[in-house]
């Protein structure tokens, strides 16, 4: 290593990095950043927190990780700087990688992660090699390699497979992780999933020369006592029906009993995962003939598991009358109101996936009423989702299957399955459900009162389309009076959504709202 820093240098780098470590107010805080960002200028700077990384050890170890920190986002460019810098760079960070500190093995790693996507693995064959060197080593060496070839794995696999001299990354990567996901430790079993299943939706040539390998080891690993283990076997059976369900398909009786008993792990993130793949399987028209038979079993499940969980119902904690309590700035913060649905937003919005590729088909982007409770992806929702993309797929086929189950919850006496049960694909059934709903209007719970407004508001077009005096009379008066009644309820979450239902009535009504507007207005 040729390089070697200037004592003023360092020291003024080293001084600014304490002060920002020792001083947590917001102004030093702010200098401190604008400081080290004018450090970006001086061409050899990243080699200056290299060395304060790797070769300060009388230097407190949060000075060290803040400096690894600060290297991570100043090595985005080394691909550009000169010759020297980036070899000492390379040479000093692998050097930190086997640092006995914690905190600095983990900063160097997040180090190596960005320079060598930088600079591209055929730039950088040491630092493969001393990662490879890292899974051959006991369980705390394998663990700090796998934090590095893990990040890597996700943030760039086609890189990896980049030949090298005739060789790829990936041909001596991909049989190590699938020795290693046989690994005694749980934890290294996870990871060499984790790390095999990124390369499935990238089609690596390498992963497919070993896919029977790979789908012997899944099914090996399917009932892992380790729930994470169980939870990444889910994750790549979902990926591998996605990419490649010839594969699949030939043992899709077991995968199938798998996967339905994984829906209903008592572990919620195995179970999440698995109903995942349901909803890969009902969005490719092209399962469709493999999925039918499969319905009876799968949607009854699927049903069971939009029931609200403790952690929901803690959550959502909405049985109080709370309409006069001042509202939070959360409360009544501005919504984007579309065309499909007024302030009926997407439980699914944060997990993108086209529930139909027909423009006159439904999406499942306003399936649930309570997205405010958690941006989080859930069960619950997952479950949703693949009942309202099957429902677009097979109608009348899951009607059938489905009325039973949605009638014992609909007339149930736990009002948490009353609320479970109002769900889409029903309209035939709709000059029975809708009186009940109206009905189900006036029930004690507000959970139940407010969902009854979504399912109401998702069948407004329904209520508003037969102007004949009877019908008007029957369903649309009635829902518009109770709709109405629910704008004014104790409780804010039933206000929010009757506000947001009535607004679809009212959009879909148009004209015939005419005669009722006097009262609506009062």
């Amino acid at each position: 290593m040729s390089w070697s820093p200037q004592a003023g240098g360092l020291a003024e780098v080293l001084q600014v990095l304490r002060d920002s470590t020792q001083n947590q107010s917001a102004e030093v805080q702010k200098a401190m950043t604008l400081r080290l960002q004018s450090f970006m200028q001086v061409p050899d700077y990243p080699c200056y927190l290299a060395h304060i990384l790797a070769f300060s050890p009388a230097e407190e170890e949060r000075v060290r990780t803040v400096a690894g920190l600060v290297l991570k986002n100043a090595a985005k460019g080394i691909a550009t700087a000169q010759s020297e810098i980036v070899q000492y760079v390379k040479e000093t960070v692998l050097r930190a990688y086997g640092d006995p500190s914690a905190m600095v093995r983990n900063a160097a790693a997040q180090v190596i992660v960005v320079v060598l996507g930088a600079l591209e693995p055929a730039n950088w064959p040491e630092s493969l090699a001393a990662l490879l060197h890292g899974l051959d080593g006991d369980v705390s060496a394998q663990e700090a390699a796998f934090g590095v070839l893990e990040k890597c794995c996700e943030d760039y696999p086609r890189k990896l497979e980049a030949e090298i001299h005739g060789t790829r990354p990936t041909d001596v990567l991909i049989p190590r992780f699938l020795a290693l996901a046989d690994a005694e430790s749980s934890k290294i079993r996870t990871l060499a999933l984790t790390c095999l299943s990124h390369f499935i939706p990238v089609a690596s040539p390498v992963l497919w020369s070993h896919i029977d390998a790979l789908l012997a080891m899944l099914f090996k690993h399917a009932s892992d006592p380790a729930p994470d283990v169980r939870r990444q076997v889910c994750q790549a059976l979902v990926l591998l029906l996605a990419a490649r369900p010839d594969k699949l398909l030939p043992a899709l009786p077991n995968v199938a009993d798998y996967m339905l008993f994984s829906t209903q792990d008592q572990d919620e993130n195995v179970a999440l995962e698995a109903c995942e793949f349901w909803l890969t399987f009902a969005e490719d028209p092209d399962l469709g003939d493999h999925l039918r038979p499969l319905l009876p079993r799968v949607a009854p499940v699927l049903l069971s598991c939009m029931v609200y969980g403790e952690d929901d119902l803690i959550w959502l904690a909405g049985d109080e009358d709370d309409a006069d309590v001042p509202d939070r700035p959360e409360d009544i913060k501005p919504k984007h109101f579309g065309a499909k649905a007024h302030g009926l937003e997407s439980e699914a919005s944060d997990k993108p996936a086209a529930a139909a590729t027909d423009d006159d088909e439904e999406e499942y982007d306003d399936f649930d009423d309570d997205d405010d409770l958690s941006t989080e992806w859930n069960l619950r929702k997952c479950a949703a989702a693949a009942v309202d993309v099957i429902a677009v797929r097979f109608g009348p086929d899951l009607l059938q299957i489905l009325m039973p189950h949605l009638r014992d919850r609909l007339w149930s006496q736990d009002w948490i399955q009353r609320e479970s049960g109002c769900i889409e694909a029903i309209e035939p059934y709709l000059p029975e459900l809708i009186p009940f709903l109206i009905n189900t209007l006036n029930d004690p719970k507000p959970l139940v009162r407010s969902i009854t407004c979504w399912t109401l508001g998702r069948y407004a077009s329904w209520c508003t389309s037969n102007s004949s005096e009877e019908h008007r009379n029957k369903y649309f008066v009635p829902a518009m009076e109770g709709l109405l009644r629910m704008v004014l309820d104790n409780n804010k979450r039933v206000q929010e959504a009757g506000c947001s239902a009535f607004a679809t009535l009212e959009e879909d009504a148009g004209t015939a709202l005419e005669p009722y507007l006097d009262p609506i207005l009062r």
